[in-house]
């Protein structure tokens, strides 16, 4: 086939990524991502899930932990074996440590068997704990064409390993949330974040029983769930607190309603990559404070996009949630900057990106890292 042939064609795209069955970041950019690519005819996109539904002929088989991820393993590898060979490019996208271990390697080594152009979409806080920590990932991560991150944290983490990557940011359909202006607060704070070790709700409590001493009439609403979420009822009645509700697992399509519903975001967590709870409280107006963990600062910049506080640090976090409540000026000025802010990861800025970079990687002499 002659090259201008080839260009007559799109570019065939694996997209490999978690379905929104799975609760998180990852799987609500791969859905954006897919809907924005599947409107460009330049790209013929295919959405590869890694969870795999089972047959239902063996649907019993959910039901037993090991054997059940030993049987997604097995299909997972024989879909990319079947599909691999028929498209240009692997856009993976990978959290780290296990979950890195056990999907992407494979989706890197089966490309590599096919030859074919390969993007790993790390989407992880813990990169440096994964490049120091596990002796797979720095080597296979080279066999990638391209390592792309949401963040230019992860950016910085890669450098210091000799590994050169790129940042293309995540996207938000900003016409899903409601933008309410805000001025003066009532004390109705909000969290969404999983109720795992790393995001460190448990600050959050803490920093909500000092504000509860000065707004006794004060809720907090914790979204999702998790491991923690024993311990982290258990605190909340170990400090007497009132009015927060554990509501467990909230399907994408009603996120919208708790940011609306709200007029404070708490977020305190230890590590941390481009939190999309972000760009969605800068699309609804919703003030935010939060710790400066990992790419949290290289989104939110503090007193202009959001209030920002050192980790484990429940004191600060109270404080400036106080003030928020009891500075309407502030609140307005940190609410109009998410709302510059958020321009910047709209959907058609951020696919003209991957597209762009689609077409680098098709082309004949495309470089590898």
């Amino acid at each position: 086939m002659t090259e201008c042939a080839k260009r007559a064609h799109p570019i065939r795209v694996l997209l490999i990524a978690p379905s929104l069955e799975i609760v998180g970041g990852q799987a609500v950019q791969a859905s954006y991502l897919l809907s924005a690519l599947q409107r460009a005819p330049e790209i013929d996109i295919t959405f590869f899930a890694l969870n795999r539904p089972l047959p239902r002929l063996f649907g019993w088989i959910q039901k037993v932990p090991y054997v059940r991820t030993l049987v997604n393993i097995a299909l997972y590898h024989l879909g990319l074996l079947r599909l691999a060979q028929k498209h240009d490019i692997l856009h993976i996208f990978t959290a780290g440590l296990w979950s890195y271990t056990l999907w992407t390697i494979p989706a890197l080594l089966i490309g590599k068997l096919y030859g074919k152009r390969l993007i790993v979409n790390y989407h992880d806080g813990r990169a440096e704990q994964h490049l120091r920590n596990w002796r797979t990932a720095g080597p296979t991560l080279r066999l990638a064409d391209r390592v792309v991150a949401p963040s230019g944290y992860l950016v910085d983490v890669f450098a210091r390993y000799g590994i050169r990557a790129q940042s293309i940011f995540n996207m938000i359909d900003a016409d899903r949330f409601h933008y309410r202006k805000r001025r003066k607060l009532r004390p109705i704070f909000m969290t969404n974040r999983s109720l795992e070790p790393l995001y460190n709700v448990q600050c959050i409590l803490r920093a909500f029983a000092l504000i509860q001493q000065r707004y006794p009439e004060a809720s907090l609403t914790i979204a999702h769930d998790g491991i923690c979420r024993p311990a982290l009822e258990k605190l909340a009645k170990e400090l007497q607190l009132r009015n927060v509700c554990f509501i467990g697992e909230v399907p994408p399509a009603n996120i919208p309603e708790l940011y609306d519903a709200a007029d404070i975001y708490l977020t305190s967590p230890n590590i941390d990559c481009m939190p999309i709870s972000l760009l969605e409280c800068f699309a609804s107006g919703l003030p935010i404070v939060a710790t400066k963990a990992g790419g949290i600062p290289y989104i939110a910049k503090d007193r202009e996009s959001a209030l920002l506080v050192d980790l484990n640090d429940h004191e600060a976090m109270a404080a400036r949630a106080i003030e928020l409540l009891e500075n309407p000026d502030l609140v307005e000025q940190i609410t109009a900057g998410g709302r510059e802010e958020i321009k910047r990861y709209l959907p058609e800025q951020v696919k003209a990106q991957w597209i762009a970079l689609y077409r680098e990687l098709h082309t004949p002499d495309a470089i590898q890292n």
